[in-house]
């Protein structure tokens, strides 16, 4: 009997165990937020970011990658869950994010995919990075034209705005074959001499 009580009312030997917090190991563990616009022309910029994605998450193994898709709503029309074929755009978008993150081979914990609504898609990214305190934001830049350039960018906005670091991706350069020099028929083989 006298063990017992002893046991009980002995803090030395009830120690808890230290187990660690779910909240300190998510505020410790980055998150890395990636914008991908699906236009098929984007396609070689969708490639760069995902290289720079791949690249910034071997710096930090315990970061988590937030990937975005923002669905422009329009300021006037009446806007619809389903696309011309009938699909629904959120769903499409959602498998599109899942089949872009695939070749990271992120665990199921670490990757993330939203699509967001909003008439402004930099506002729309700004605001997701101030609610879930983003780390790192990676967006894409497009090819300017002179309506991007006279009324702004996303990239530019977001990069401007941004309550953290920015990296805006542009596609990488297409490699071409080097080729020789035409050889000139005219021209001597030889360095001349004078006599």
């Amino acid at each position: 009997m006298t063990t017992v009580l002893r046991r009980r009312f002995n803090t030395d030997l009830i120690r808890p165990s230290a187990k660690p917090e779910c909240a300190a190991q998510l505020a410790s563990a980055p998150i890395v937020a990636v914008a991908i616009d699906h236009a098929d022309e984007e396609a070689a910029l969708r490639d760069a970011l995902r290289m720079t994605a791949e690249r910034i998450l071997a710096t930090f193994p315990s970061a988590r990658l937030a990937c975005l898709n923002v669905l422009k709503q329009g300021r006037i029309t009446l806007d619809t869950a389903l696309d011309e074929h009938g699909h629904n755009k959120h769903v499409d978008r959602l498998v599109a994010l899942k089949h872009w993150a695939q070749p990271l081979k992120l665990a199921e914990g670490r990757l993330t995919v939203h699509v967001l609504e909003a008439i402004d898609p930099a506002s729309a990214i700004l605001e997701f990075a101030r609610a879930n305190r983003v780390d790192h934001i990676l967006i894409g830049a497009r090819q300017g034209s002179l309506l991007r350039t006279l009324l702004g960018s996303v990239s530019a906005k977001v990069a401007a705005e941004a309550p953290c670091t920015v990296t805006v991706v542009r596609p990488g350069r297409a490699e071409k074959p080097v080729t020789a020099l035409p050889e000139d028929s005219s021209a001597p083989s030889e360095p001349a001499t004078r006599a």
